[in-house]
């Protein structure tokens, strides 16, 4: 009986993640109460954040910590692994808006993004991206920015889905919102408020 030598699989080549969805502040940007936006792809917070330190990294510092309201994220997890460190992850509400991303960077501060619902269409992510980054915009809290958007243009943010050529060109650089836009504006002190039980069924992450 003879055998069939069959030549060694090619080992596949790496995907790389998608660039994260971010619109910054520039330098010498008035600061409100946001440093900018993030759109993310999905509501998987531990794979959402690899692609977001990967960005945020070179440019503010490493990201240490991070602190959401869990009425939005379906799992918090305590820890997550990035490109060559772990992020600390914990929850806080009331304290946070459901709508921010509040992120910790070693030594360096405080930063406060929008989180613009994964779902949104591209042009509501594109208008709240600009609004949260606009070098004058109004200081308004993430929540009360995203209400603001629905009311003027009748829409809910996650009503509309974007449309697959819409995806495909975010993803190859073909829209503005999906790259990071610009440099952060200056760091603000770090202090964070108390952690208290979340609502519904997310778990509970040991705090920040």
């Amino acid at each position: 009986m003879s055998a069939t030598l069959l030549p060694p699989l090619p080992h596949p080549e790496p995907v790389a993640a998608p660039a994260a969805r971010l619109a910054l502040k520039t330098d010498g940007s008035s600061r409100g109460l946001l440093d900018g936006a993030w759109w993310p792809r999905s509501r998987d917070l531990a794979h959402e954040l690899r692609a977001l330190t990967d960005a945020l990294d070179p440019l503010w510092g490493r990201i240490t910590r991070v602190a959401v309201n869990p009425e939005h994220w379906p799992v918090i997890p305590q820890k997550v692994p990035v490109d060559g460190h772990t992020v600390k992850v914990g929850w806080f509400t009331p304290e946070i808006d459901p709508h921010k991303l509040l992120l910790l960077s070693y030594g360096t501060g405080r930063w406060d993004l929008l989180v613009v619902p994964p779902e949104a269409g591209a042009e509501s992510a594109a208008r709240l991206m600009a609004a949260a980054s606009g070098r004058d915009g109004l200081p308004l809290t993430a929540s009360a920015l995203i209400a603001a958007d629905e009311a003027r243009h009748g829409v809910s943010a996650s009503d509309r889905p974007s449309a697959p050529d819409e995806a495909a060109s975010e993803t190859e650089g073909g829209a503005t919102a999906t790259d990071v836009l610009k440099a952060p504006a200056g760091t603000v002190s770090a202090g964070l408020p108390r952690q208290t039980d979340p609502p519904g069924p997310a778990g509970r992450p040991s705090g920040l």
